[in-house]
């Protein structure tokens, strides 16, 4: 159990939000309970959750809406939708949006503990790019492969991202307009030396001595935009599943 992991649980009936805390609160999760939209959105503000349990019917602002703007402040969120009003349509309307996964009330208890624990247990990712085009549609892509994914757009919110963080891998471009991304790997390896760093870039003449030397000094692949999605799938695939510290062998890079 991932005992330290904070959950987010918004809805407007009292006693099913205290029914919820208690539960999560006894398995030893740190538990906040809103029940509006704006109430959520102010907790975000203050503090990034692993997990939010919404409901989709609330006055005001619904569970998709109240999402998508959790999704701003904070992209690794993992969305649980819990909802009296559960059908396909609902359920379409949820994962286009983002949400993980539809649950129906009356809430069974034992399957919304085993999401948790699963959606926990997704390999955490952290974007570092100031393409927010190319954010979105790396979150997609890889939210839809069981990946937490995390974005920051500049240097200084990375490392803001990597010290409350234990990132599995972090995707760095090599070229931001604040900051750079030979800082940011530095930043990584000062603060996750067990995070496995993977360089990319769409400028390869221009940044490939910066490239290298990052290479030198241990990142384990580099990704040249546009992405070769099997491939960069792949290298993902294949360095979550390694546990062993960046080393200086076995370098890959992934080409057009």
């Amino acid at each position: 159990m991932t005992a330290s992991a904070s959950i987010l649980v918004v809805d407007d009936e009292v006693d099913t939000c205290r029914n919820l805390s208690d539960i999560l609160t006894d398995l030893g999760y740190h538990v906040d309970t809103a029940h509006d939209g704006p109430a959520a959105l102010e907790l975000a503000r203050k503090k990034c959750y692993d997990v939010a349990l919404l409901d989709l019917k609330m006055p005001g602002m619904d569970g998709l809406t109240l999402y998508r703007q959790l999704r701003q402040l904070c992209a690794e969120t993992v969305a649980i939708v819990v909802t009296a009003y559960a059908s396909k349509a609902t359920a379409e309307e949820a994962l286009a949006a983002g949400a993980w996964q539809v649950l129906p009330k009356p809430v069974d208890f034992p399957r919304l503990l085993a999401l948790v624990e699963e959606a926990l247990g997704q390999p955490l990712i952290l974007i570092v790019d100031d393409d927010p085009d190319l954010c979105c549609n790396l979150w997609d892509l890889l939210r839809d492969r069981a990946y937490r994914v995390a974005v920051a757009y500049d240097e200084a919110e990375a490392a803001r991202l990597l010290q409350n963080h234990a990132f599995r891998i972090v995707l760095i471009d090599m070229k931001l307009p604040r900051g750079d991304g030979r800082g940011v790997f530095q930043r990584v390896r000062q603060t996750n030396p067990q995070a496995r760093t993977v360089v990319i870039t769409g400028h390869r003449l221009e940044m490939d001595p910066v490239i290298q030397q990052v290479l030198a000094e241990g990142a384990d692949a580099v990704c040249y935009k546009p992405f070769d999605v099997p491939a960069l799938l792949s290298t993902l695939q294949r360095l979550t599943a390694e546990h062993a510290p960046p080393s200086q062998e076995g370098k890959n890079a992934v080409r057009d």
